[in-house]
C-alpha cells in the first residue's frame, strides 16, 4: 500500500511537469533579473556628474593614496636645487644596504654595472654607450642629485618613480653612495 501511494505521487508530479510544457508558448522564467539585468547609463543625469557627460574631478589639493608629491621640478633648475637641498629622510638605523644592493642590481646594474663603474651588460654589449663611473672626477653626485635622477631620469636614463616607492629609492641612493665611496678608495 505504501508503495502504491509513492508511485502515485511520483506519477502525479511527472504528469504536472509534462502538462505545463506547451510548445506554443515559452516556459515561465523564475527570477528574471538574473537573466536580464537592468542597464544603467554610465553618466546619467545626476548631480554627481558634470553636464551628464563626465565624472567629478577630485577636490583641489588632494593627492592619491600611496603617492607623495615631489617638490622639485624635472628640469636642470630642479636638479640643482635637489642637489643642494635634498637629504635622505632615513637615519643610519633605517638604511639597509643589502636591500639597496638587491634593488640596485634589479633596476640599475644592467646599465651602471654591479660595481658602479658604468660597465653593465647593456654597455658591454654596446646597446647603450656613455654610462659614466660613479668615481669620475667631473661627477659630483650626492643623495639629492641621485634621488632626483631616479625620480625623473636624466639624459638617456628614464624615470624609475613607478618601479620604486619612496623608501626603496632612498635605499638605492644609500647603496649608490656606498658604491661611490668604495670606488674612490
Amino acid at each position: 500500500m505504501k508503495h502504491l501511494i509513492k508511485i502515485t505521487l511520483v506519477a502525479l508530479v511527472a504528469i504536472s511537469f509534462v502538462s505545463c510544457n506547451k510548445k506554443s508558448r515559452p516556459n515561465y522564467e523564475y527570477m528574471p533579473n538574473m537573466y536580464e539585468s537592468l542597464a544603467y547609463e554610465t553618466y546619467q543625469e545626476s548631480a554627481a556628474f558634470q553636464n551628464g557627460k563626465e565624472g567629478q574631478l577630485p577636490a583641489e589639493g588632494t593627492i592619491p593614496r600611496g603617492y607623495m608629491p615631489f617638490d622639485y621640478a624635472s628640469d636642470t633648475e630642479g636638479y640643482n636645487l635637489a642637489k643642494a637641498q635634498l637629504t635622505s629622510p632615513l637615519d643610519s638605523t633605517q638604511i639597509d644596504l643589502n636591500r639597496g644592493k638587491e634593488l640596485y642590481n634589479i633596476y640599475c646594474g644592467i646599465c651602471h654595472g654591479t660595481k658602479g663603474k658604468g660597465q653593465g651588460q647593456l654597455v658591454k654589449r654596446e646597446k647603450i654607450l656613455g654610462v659614466p663611473s660613479y668615481d669620475d672626477a667631473g661627477r659630483a653626485i650626492n643623495a639629492g642629485s641621485i634621488y632626483h635622477v631616479i625620480y625623473y631620469g636624466k639624459n638617456a636614463m628614464g624615470s624609475y618613480a613607478n618601479q620604486l616607492n619612496e623608501e626603496e629609492r632612498w635605499q638605492v641612493v644609500a647603496y649608490v653612495l656606498n658604491l661611490k665611496a668604495e670606488l674612490e678608495k
